[in-house]
C-alpha cells in the first residue's frame, strides 16, 4: 500500500470517529475508512496493520467483526496464503432494509413499554408514541423509496 497522505489520514480518522459514534470499536471504523479510501481494490492484513499503525490483535478483532457484520469481504489468490480484504459494497441496500427492520422491532418494544407504563405519565406516553409512529412510518417508507430509487436507476 502506498503511503497515506495527511488528508487521507484525516479522513480515515473522521470515518473512525463516525463509526465509533455508531457503536463500533475505534479501530474497526478506521479499518473501514482505510478500505474506503484505498486506491487498491483489496488490502492484505499486513498492509492494514502498517497503514493504520495498529497491533495484529486490534486488526484481527476489527476484521473479524466487519466480516461477521458482512461489511467487508476477503479474497485469496492461488499460491498466496494471505487474505485480501475489501469493503463489501454490493449489499448496501440489504443493510438499509435490515436497519429499517431493526427500527421496527425497537418501535414494537417501545409500544410495549408505553402499554406497561399505563396512564401514569401521559405526556411521556404522547412523546414516545410520536417516536413510535415515526419509526413505523420510516420502516414502511424507506423500503419503497429504495425500490423506487433502484427502479429509476435502471431506467
Amino acid at each position: 500500500m502506498a503511503i497515506l497522505t495527511s488528508e487521507q489520514k484525516q479522513l480515515i480518522e473522521k470515518m473512525g470517529i463516525y463509526h465509533e459514534q455508531q457503536g463500533f470499536p475505534p479501530v474497526t471504523g478506521r479499518v473501514m475508512g482505510l478500505l474506503y479510501i484505498s486506491d487498491q481494490p483489496q488490502l492484505s492484513f499486513e498492509e492494514i496493520i502498517e497503514a493504520l499503525n495498529i497491533s495484529k490483535s486490534a486488526a484481527s478483532n476489527a476484521l473479524n467483526l466487519l466480516l461477521q457484520m458482512r461489511l467487508i469481504e476477503y479474497t485469496t489468490f492461488s499460491g498466496d496464503r494471505k487474505r485480501y480484504f475489501s469493503a463489501l459494497l454490493e449489499n448496501w441496500h440489504q443493510e438499509v432494509v435490515s436497519k429499517m427492520n431493526s427500527i421496527l422491532r425497537f418501535s414494537k418494544l417501545m409500544r410495549q413499554a408505553n402499554e406497561l407504563r399505563g396512564d401514569a405519565n401521559l405526556e411521556m406516553n404522547k412523546r414516545v408514541l410520536e417516536r413510535i409512529e415515526f419509526m413505523e412510518f420510516l420502516s414502511q417508507e424507506v423500503p419503497a423509496l429504495l425500490e423506487k430509487w433502484l427502479k429509476d436507476r435502471k431506467a
